[in-house]
């Protein structure tokens, strides 16, 4: 039974440029059969805290002695990594916040990164989820392709592919829409039909990695 797990972290559903994109690809994937299941997670209406102990960043058999307390048996970071390694495909709407994660996603990220369990450390030598599939659906304000004024400025995507590939050896599947503020700024109105353009291009590449994926 193929599973998805679909994350969005998008802090206005309204207006959100992410989450239609994800959508897509939620709905895309549920149409190919009902054994098509998904876990939606809504990281903006229901977000993870911080850690709150740096011992969750190892597993529980790699803790310490004064980090294995009951204090750190965090209900939380079991949940947040039981939806992910039950999943085959794994979406992340992930907007770009001040050139990086929103904090959301970034807390969700510190939840599940875990050297013994997700990433190969100690007595676990592999990769449990290798070979698995994630796709990131970016979006940005401006424009930061090759050759632009603000290339090499994104540190949304690289950060969130480098614990995804690999940390965690998963195939990343990387899709963006930039020029998303194109309607609201008038500097950049000459700009909206590109971000339009944009925007279809991205809804019918994630349909069609969902139909691949699927």
């Amino acid at each position: 039974m193929p599973h998805l797990l679909h994350l969005d972290a998008s802090v206005d559903p309204r207006t959100s440029s992410s989450r239609p994109v994800t959508a897509a690809f939620a709905e895309a994937w549920r149409g190919l059969g009902a054994d098509h299941t998904v876990t939606h997670r809504d990281l903006q209406a229901d977000p993870p805290p911080h850690l709150p102990d740096a011992a969750l960043h190892w597993a529980p058999a790699l803790r310490t002695p004064a980090e294995t307390g009951a204090e750190v048996d965090d209900v939380v970071q079991r949940e947040l990594l039981a939806e992910l390694l039950a999943a085959d495909v794994v979406l992340v709407g992930a907007p770009m916040y001040n050139w990086s994660l929103p904090s959301t996603l970034k807390a969700w990220v510190d939840h599940v990164h875990v050297l013994g369990t997700t990433v190969p450390f100690g007595e676990l030598t592999d990769q449990p989820l290798a070979g698995r599939t994630a796709v990131v659906v970016s979006s940005r304000g401006a424009g930061y392709a090759p050759g632009s004024p603000t290339a090499g400025m994104d540190h949304t995507v690289p950060p969130l592919a480098l614990v995804l590939s690999q940390s965690f050896g998963m195939t990343v599947e990387v899709v963006t829409l930039e020029l998303t503020l194109a309607g609201r700024v008038p500097a950049m109105a000459d700009l909206q039909a590109t971000a339009t353009a944009q925007r279809e291009a991205a809804v019918a590449r994630v349909q069609e990695l969902a139909r691949t994926l699927g």
